[in-house]
């Protein structure tokens, strides 16, 4: 008989439910937020300067730097914790904290 890991599945349904984190005790979720959360600042600011020249999704109107903050803002947020970064730096400060003790 297999098993069906439906983490993922639950996940679309209910946004508490991590697939990332499952299986993480308190303070390694903790770490796991915060390197996505450095990950999507990481990302931000890559967005902010390639997205830097003009684009027609957004207008010449007193808005124009707010509205394309708020979408490299958005943008980051969800593309923070599935690029890689934000794993590896978890698991560097992982082992880092494994080798103080």
């Amino acid at each position: 008989m297999f098993s069906i890991d439906t983490t993922a599945v639950l996940s679309a349904f209910d946004p508490k439910i991590d697939p990332k984190r499952v299986g993480l005790n308190e303070n390694d979720k903790k770490l796991k937020e915060q390197t996505d959360k450095f990950e999507a600042f990481l990302l931000k600011k890559v967005l902010d300067i390639s997205l830097k020249s003009e684009n027609k999704l957004f207008g010449k109107d007193a808005g124009d730097k707010i509205y394309r903050s708020m979408y490299n803002d958005t943008f980051s947020q969800a593309l923070s914790g599935n690029i890689g970064f934000s794993q590896m730096l978890f698991d560097f400060l992982k082992e880092q904290k494994t080798l103080q003790k």
